[in-house]
């Protein structure tokens, strides 16, 4: 017989969801509640249609609205920061149901890599000269993906 008692189903799937909780509460949350203030905040001085004006001809070559290019400036810095800014510029009305659809693989494709560069690359001894490359993986990734979901959506 087994050592280690073991766990109900029930205390399993508590366990799980207070460690989700957590993670949300202390991680994702924060990044999305930014997010939504600094697309306010560009809205309110009018930095956010200049920011479309600039962005709009290269985010045509995607069929997206230069609003667009403020989604994928903050997935580069946070995940969470991406989801946030593209949920507040669908509520504003800049993007709507079909850019998001677009625009979410390349959230996740970007992976918030200046994070990750700390956490995951510095632990695992990867030389640095390498993070450059790295990022721009994940960015030509996203990018990439943008073309694919306008040919599925």
């Amino acid at each position: 017989m087994s050592t280690h008692a073991r766990k109900n189903v029930m205390d399993l799937f508590v366990e799980g969801a207070r460690r989700g909780f957590t993670i949300a509460t202390t991680s994702l949350l924060p990044n999305v509640v930014m997010a939504f203030v600094i697309i306010q905040a560009l809205k309110v001085t009018g930095l956010l249609d200049i920011v479309g004006k600039v962005f709009e001809p290269v985010m045509g070559l995607w069929g997206l609205p230069g609003e667009a290019a403020a989604v994928l400036l903050a997935s580069v810095m946070s995940m969470g920061g991406g989801i946030g800014v593209c949920a507040s510029l669908v509520v504003s009305g800049a993007l709507n149901g079909h850019d998001a659809t677009v625009l979410l693989p390349a959230i996740y494709l970007m992976g918030n890599p200046v994070q990750n560069t700390g956490r995951c690359l510095g632990t695992a001894g990867v030389n640095p000269k390498y993070y450059p490359h790295i990022i721009a993986i994940c960015v030509i990734n996203a990018l990439l993906s943008l073309w694919v979901m306008q040919l599925l959506v």
